[in-house]
């Protein structure tokens, strides 16, 4: 038994370890690519570094909802747009006071509200099935060509990004695939040790899709918040969780359901649905209150998740 749970422990780190450095890799070969074909520094933050740091959830997702159940990838995505707000951005403003830019505001944010809301909706009735899934990808499609026409119109002057336009380097692309792997052998090991290891002890796959894995897969975008702030980028901080919340749901549930339907139960319909609703409301009005987000603000965030995680605790 005691050999078994630290067996689990132990994959369970290095699946940590291996999903951040997957993320990581990615997030440089992903930014760098991204610049080089003339994307702004801004833009990059909301997009291509939010989707690169979503990936640990598509992969954690998708491979538990194959391995072991729906429940571990629903758990993963709910789990992890609750930290993105309450822990990721609740620790970065204590850091440091957050600036909300008019342009994520105005552009992304009411995209955030909507997958939220679209979420709920189509997962009232329970199940989550392949014409949901559709649904999700398709809204992911549109918002994906509303990026587009919007980097289109606003390109990124050379004298404001110096590294604009430069190229595609051999090193990005190295740096990209290098994370890919990573990340794939990291969710494997993440849900094998997590689910091994709360399962010995007797939590339910929603417990730890809701817990261990949605803070695993949340590393990346508290990393990339943590040092946005430390270095002053505040604005990008807000627009990397902001984009990862938005590809949670589109990309990833609809990803997965699309697999596999999803079936909802419906305790987690009376509970995190409705928290997820009232986390991702709360940031909203506290971000449009003054466009910025105050050490309070993030006190109150990171409460309010310590009292999510402790009231999941059977």
């Amino acid at each position: 038994m005691f050999s078994e749970t630290v067996g689990s422990v132990l994959v369970l780190a290095a699946g940590v370890v291996a999903l951040y450095a997957g993320a990581e890799l990615l997030v440089a070969g992903a930014g760098r690519l991204a610049l080089g074909i003339g994307l702004r520094a801004a833009t990059v933050g909301v997009t291509v570094i939010a989707f690169a740091t979503t990936t640990p959830e598509l992969f954690v997702a998708t491979i538990g909802a194959l391995d072991v159940s729906t429940d571990v990838g629903l758990g993963a995505v709910l789990g992890s747009n609750i930290a993105n707000i309450g822990l990721v951005l609740g620790v970065a403003a204590l850091i440091k006071p957050l600036s909300v830019s008019e342009t994520v505001m105005r552009r992304h944010v009411p995209f955030m509200v909507f997958a939220a809301f679209l979420l709920f909706v189509l997962g009232i009735d329970g199940v989550i099935g392949r014409l949901e899934g559709a649904i999700f990808l398709f809204t992911l499609a549109g918002f994906t060509g509303y990026l587009l026409y919007y980097v289109g119109a606003d390109p990124a002057p050379i004298a404001d990004e110096p590294d604009a336009g430069e190229g595609i380097e051999p090193r990005d692309v190295a740096l990209v695939l290098g994370g890919l792997v990573a990340l794939v052998v990291g969710s494997r090991w993440l849900v094998a040790g997590g689910t091994e290891l709360l399962s010995t002890l007797g939590f339910s796959e929603l417990f730890i899709g809701l817990t261990v894995l949605a803070l695993g897969t949340s590393l990346p975008e508290l990393a990339a918040s943590v040092v946005g702030a430390i270095r002053g980028e505040t604005a990008f901080a807000i627009g990397n969780v902001v984009g990862s919340n938005i590809y949670n749901v589109l990309a990833v549930l609809g990803l997965v359901a699309i697999v596999t339907p999803i079936s909802i139960a419906p305790s987690t319909l009376r509970f995190e649905f409705p928290v997820l609703i009232v986390f991702t409301v709360v940031l909203v009005g506290m971000m449009g209150y003054g466009r910025r987000l105050t050490r309070l603000d993030g006190a109150a965030l990171v409460v309010g998740y310590v009292a999510f995680v402790y009231l999941l605790f059977p």
